[in-house]
């Protein structure tokens, strides 16, 4: 499949209540990453398909929702080929140390979606 969902991040207004209720309720596994400035990252382990992560909602008084990521070859390509096609960009081409890079979109009807370009060029999980 061309461009798959690779990583499903929950941004959340509670992290805690979050946390307690998904990791109940699918015995997902939770690992809490330092990301330093940029505050607390909890990866989701699924076992097997796309895991994903959570975090405190970064906009201050937005709503708690889901934010998948499709993997793309190239980026920077992906990106300009959507503003183009009349997608706001919400950011661009941010860096994930070693990780890969991504760029969060908004389509023209109004969904975000994040585009993600792993280091490695194979399938890869944000994590």
């Amino acid at each position: 499949m061309a461009n798959p969902f690779v990583h499903v991040e929950l941004n959340t207004t509670d992290l805690a209540k979050a946390k307690a209720f998904y990791g109940t309720l699918f015995r997902w596994e939770l690992t809490d990453l330092d990301m330093g400035a940029h505050g607390r990252y909890t990866l989701i382990g699924v076992g097997e398909g796309t895991g994903g992560g959570m975090m405190q909602h970064p906009v201050p008084g937005a709503p708690s929702q889901w934010l998948p990521y499709a993997e793309v070859p190239d980026l920077a390509a992906a990106t300009e080929k959507a503003r183009e096609l009349g997608a706001k960009i919400v950011q661009a081409n941010v860096l994930i140390e070693d990780k890969g890079a991504f760029s969060l979109i908004i389509d023209p009807t109004g969904a975000m979606i994040g585009l993600w370009q792993p280091h490695r060029r194979r399938h890869s999980s944000v994590y």
